[in-house]
């Protein structure tokens, strides 16, 4: 424990130690939470960039673009790691990232914007998925699991600090003679040179290079295949689902995913993602339960702040500090449950509770009204964040505790796809479902409405009709139906009991989706039952390889669990 942090560079892979192992751990901490980071400041700031550049119908487009690249470079970020080794390429990922993030801060356009945020996501895709998967190169799975609360924390600061940020420097009319939303994306430059410095220094993971083809086919055809899938994910509530856009996504993408097949099934192991993991009952049931967590955990995790800002009244900025129960659930439990892990070398009961929690958060949610006091909803989050904690890692973990250490970038990209696959068709999927169902549930409440002598008054009230943030609703009334929603922030200053029957129906709708988020989850909670438990390795993914390097051949290969 005496030796300086710098010793990483020449100490053998495995006999690191614990000071040595938190050095590396700074770098790749710094890397995630540039990623972690931008995903909440950007969304608390998007609405005030979308008017700024006169793009308020096209800003779902900055979202989406960054989304599909994030998404489909992870997969090529874990196949080039295990032929190339790790550093180069979180490097790499890290100077595209911020690169990207400049382009944004200097857009001058909502196209502009878009495209800036597409590049950043070619970085983004490789951040969290090599960060995790040099963990798995230079600690144990033993012992790995007391390690995944500092990543943890991660996730949780950004999830405080991003809404906070966002919010402040969206305000601002300028910061140092710049627009304040530009600092949304300018603030990465310094946090990325940061990480380039501090990886640069520390990061040395051994690495053997391994001659093999570069996947190239079938990373395209990947991209053709989900790419107008998560585009449809993102547009069709706009564009209609049956729409004749719609079903052109839908054509393409499943030539698209033919295609990946097929290129995969061709090129064997060098393939971007081997079908021969398949056959291994881990990494299949880990991978479906990683999409369906994934899926239900954004969709969760997307609606509370809406929640939060549209039914409760609070500020962006509120909101991000009012999900900090979320956020300590999440912390305590991934720490606690990570000890445990090491301890005992049991891991799967932790995503079965994990899971189970969060299908009890989701339907607790369910129950949340206008008039639900903040302190009932701080314990649906804790436990919600309880399951969050127990589940993020623990599927990862178990991935790559069944794969073979040469494969250990490919495996533990192919989990973190699969969670972000899911994240991002859970979002879209689940707001569709919220604002799809949202106008016949104002409806049904302003009908109700009408017929009580309080809402009867106010309609009439003078001083009511002179309230500008009451026009919306009264001018939807007098058309004989109901207000837009889609701009909702007159509700804060509206009357109050002309803002009711939204605000009812806005509890109404995310009811409906919380309880299908909880449905979801089953099935995530049957695959990590399905999964099966392997004793832990004690050898880290570098000491495994050279153990393999240095064992006799096999006579012949044992099944796959």
């Amino acid at each position: 424990m005496s030796e300086p942090s710098g010793a990483a560079a020449t100490a053998p892979a495995g006999g690191l130690t614990h000071r040595q192992i938190l050095t590396i751990f700074a770098g790749l901490m710094i890397g995630m939470f540039l990623a972690a980071l931008d995903q909440t400041i950007v969304a608390t700031a998007i609405r005030t960039i979308a008017d700024d550049l006169d793009g308020l119908s096209l800003q779902a487009w900055a979202t989406t673009g960054y989304l599909i690249t994030a998404t489909i470079s992870t997969p090529l970020y874990g196949k080039l790691s295990d032929l190339y080794g790790r550093k180069p390429l979180f490097l790499l990922a890290i100077s595209i990232f911020v690169i990207g993030s400049v382009a944004c801060g200097f857009a001058g356009s909502m196209y502009q914007l878009a495209g800036a945020r597409a590049l950043q996501g070619l970085g983004a895709g490789g951040l969290f998925s090599l960060a995790l998967t040099i963990i798995g190169d230079i600690v144990s799975p033993r012992e790995r699991a007391k390690y995944q609360g500092f990543f943890v924390a991660v996730f949780g600061t950004s999830s405080v600090l991003g809404p906070v940020l966002g919010g402040l420097f969206a305000g601002q009319d300028d910061i140092l003679g710049v627009t304040g939303w530009r600092w949304v994306f300018l603030v990465n430059v310094p946090l990325g040179i940061l990480a380039l410095a501090v990886v640069t220094k520390v990061l040395n993971v051994p690495h053997t290079r391994r001659e093999h083809r570069i996947d190239w086919p079938g990373a395209v055809a990947l991209t053709v295949g989900l790419v107008p899938l998560l585009i449809i994910a993102e547009q069709g509530r706009d564009w209609g689902w049956d729409s004749p856009r719609a079903i052109g996504c839908y054509a393409l993408g499943a030539v698209g995913l033919v295609a990946f097949i097929w290129a995969e099934r061709r090129i064997g192991d060098d393939a971007l993602l081997p079908l021969r993991f398949f056959r291994n009952g881990v990494f299949s049931w880990g991978s479906l339960a990683a999409l369906v967590a994934g899926t239900g955990m954004f969709g969760v995790v997307a609606l509370l702040p809406l929640y939060l800002q549209i039914v409760k009244g609070a500020s962006p900025t509120e909101a991000g500090l009012q999900t900090l129960p979320l956020v300590l659930g999440i912390m305590s439990m991934s720490v606690f449950s990570g000890q445990l892990i090491s301890r005992t070398g049991r891991y799967k009961v932790w995503p079965i509770l994990g899971l189970s929690l969060m299908i009890v958060g989701a339907v607790a949610l369910s129950f949340v009204g206008v008039d639900t006091p903040y302190w009932q909803v701080v314990i649906v989050m804790v436990v919600l964040g309880w399951g969050l904690g127990a589940n993020m890692q623990p599927i990862t973990l178990a991935v790559q505790n069944a794969m073979p250490p040469q494969d250990m970038g490919v495996a533990t990209a192919s989990s973190t796809f699969f969670r972000q696959l899911g994240g991002t068709l859970g979002t879209a999927v689940f707001l569709s479902v919220l604002f799809s169902s949202l106008g016949g549930h104002v409806a049904d409440n302003f009908r109700d409405a009408a017929a009580t002598p309080e809402f009867r008054a106010a309609v009439a009230d003078p001083a009511v009709a002179a309230n500008p943030a009451n026009a919306p609703i009264l001018a939807g009334l007098q058309g004989g139906g109901t207000p837009s929603l889609e701009d909702s922030s007159f509700l804060a200053a509206a009357d109050p009991v002309l803002a009711r029957p939204i605000l009812e129906g806005f509890a109404d709708a995310m009811s409906t989706v919380f309880l299908t988020a909880g449905a979801v989850l089953v099935l995530g909670l049957f695959a990590v039952s399905m999964m099966k438990e392997l004793p832990l390795r004690t050898l880290s993914g570098v000491e495994a390889a050279k153990a393999d390097e240095a064992a006799p051949p096999a006579p012949a290969s044992a099944p796959t669990p």
